[in-house]
């Protein structure tokens, strides 16, 4: 089965798609309970959200699902938020603590490595790939990472998740200046809500791979799925028209996020 989809560009922004795919192998498949099976924790539709938003931009999409292995976790296991609810790089259960499994079925040590190297790993090698390419013609390379959640999800937070949760873990992963102009689009949009560093900090691909200082810029983008779906259960439908209505936004933030490496570019080339 194929592991990822690369489309290559010349912009120094980088989009990938850790939690969009949804193929499975089928020894996986058939280990799932009905539960499971529902993949209800996908990242429903978000590269056909942002599909065309940033002309010539490089865009790296995991094509297995969240439950063969999370593309977004720590490879060693390590909690990204500890002391909270969260999953796990197999999760155990889905986003409401719910089992996925079948009794007797859950994955062993033995399926994490061998997913780590067949999924994982292979992914972030096509990743690390395009930031050095794309490094190399620019200088720097920017990466934003595009989710999605539900935005009521008692198991995970409290209340109702903001519309846009910016995360640069907490400043770390990206220069000030990428961060603001992302968070001042957001906050202009009208009827949308917004947080920086809220309750998603940005995930192990923002930690991981924002170094400022070595020229690599990432923060991620999770968006409720109240913006651009017709329900946030099945069929988890995409809503054209909530969609059409959100588009432009996200546009802005990539254009900016564009202007602001290219200023920066420039600046080093002075």
């Amino acid at each position: 089965m194929t592991v990822f989809e690369i489309q290559k560009g010349n912009s120094p922004v980088i989009l990938a798609f850790p939690h969009t795919g949804t193929d499975l192998p089928a020894e996986v498949w058939d280990r799932l309970n009905d539960n499971g099976r529902l993949l209800a924790d996908t990242d429903w539709h978000i590269h056909d959200l942002y599909a065309g938003l940033l002309k010539d931009a490089t865009t790296v999409r995991a094509a297995f699902h969240r439950y063969v292995i999370d593309a977004n976790r720590d490879p060693h296991g390590n909690s990204l938020y500890p002391g909270q609810n969260t999953t796990g790089l197999i999760p155990q259960t889905d986003f409401d603590g719910k089992s996925i499994w079948k009794e007797g079925a859950e994955p062993t040590e033995t399926d994490v490595m061998a997913r780590l190297e067949s999924f994982h790993s292979q992914y972030h090698a096509a990743l690390s790939a395009q930031i050095e390419r794309v490094k190399a013609v620019h200088g720097l390379a920017v990466l934003y990472d595009c989710h999605s959640i539900r935005s009521h999800i008692p198991f995970l937070f409290e209340g109702t998740l903001p519309d846009f949760n910016i995360g640069s873990n907490s400043g770390a992963s990206c220069a000030l200046e990428f961060e603001r102009v992302t968070a001042e689009v957001a906050g202009y949009a009208a009827g949308y809500t917004s947080v920086v560093n809220g309750r998603f900090k940005g995930g192990w691909t923002t930690r991981h791979y924002g170094k400022p200082a070595d020229g690599i810029h990432a923060i991620q983008m999770e968006l409720a799925q109240s913006t651009h779906l017709a329900t946030e259960a099945v069929p988890f439908a995409y809503d054209s028209e909530k969609a059409d209505k959100l588009r432009p936004h996200l546009k802005t933030i990539l254009e900016r996020l564009e202007k602001v490496a290219y200023e920066l570019k420039a600046m080093g080339n002075e």
